[in-house]
């Protein structure tokens, strides 16, 4: 039991667990195969009801323990049959147990509506087909600060006021530094003057 213990403590990180979402046979295998290059571990449906399905979302009882999942990351197709990848997405965001999951949507066609549509309703990013090994390894790198920073927010909320303080301080201690140069300032101001008015009388 120990040694499990401490084989257990040096263990590596948790990889990342993406859902891919495609109608595609082709790009089903192409982004999985990408996401397991960068080190992620996969989970590929071929349509946005079998997502639901997988995430316990299609008002189905029996799936409802599907809910403890832990899915890091969804990247769905969005021009699928029945249930479109916008239409995952929306349902995703409704979620009030997934909608804090970010959601890539891929597409082979370039329409900027459909892009904007898609950002708006909050999804992450917007992919081109075909999907790149560059493309994969920036969205795991995103999410992982992302996670990051969260995990930062809720262990260590003190630095940000640490932060407020040190720039008052810096403020006031270059407000007095201004102040002193503004002295010096009117100080050779007042002189000039006094230098102006010696010529004068002086012609």
């Amino acid at each position: 039991m120990v040694v499990a213990d401490l084989l257990s403590s040096f263990s590596p990180s948790p990889e990342l667990h993406v859902l891919a979402v495609d109608d595609s046979f082709v790009d089903r295998k192409v982004i999985e195969r990408l996401l397991r290059i960068s080190a992620c571990k996969v989970t590929t449906v071929e349509s946005g009801t079998r997502a639901l399905q997988y995430l316990g979302l299609d008002g189905d009882t029996g799936s409802s323990g599907l809910k403890d999942l832990k899915v890091n990351l969804i990247v769905t197709d969005y021009s699928m049959p029945g249930l479109t990848g916008y239409e995952l997405l929306k349902k995703i965001k409704e979620s009030s147990v997934f909608r804090e999951i970010p959601v890539v949507i891929m597409s082979s066609e370039n329409i900027q509506p459909r892009i904007e549509q898609c950002m708006t309703e909050g999804a992450e990013d917007f992919l081109l087909k075909p999907v790149k090994l560059a493309d994969v390894k920036r969205l795991k790198e995103l999410i992982m600060r992302s996670g990051e920073a969260e995990e930062r927010k809720t262990t260590n909320p003190s630095p940000t006021r640490i932060l407020q303080n040190d720039f008052d301080s810096s403020s006031s201690s270059t407000s007095s530094s201004s102040f002193h140069d503004g002295s010096s300032l009117d100080e050779d101001t007042q002189s000039s003057k006094r230098m102006k008015l010696e010529f004068t009388v002086q012609d």
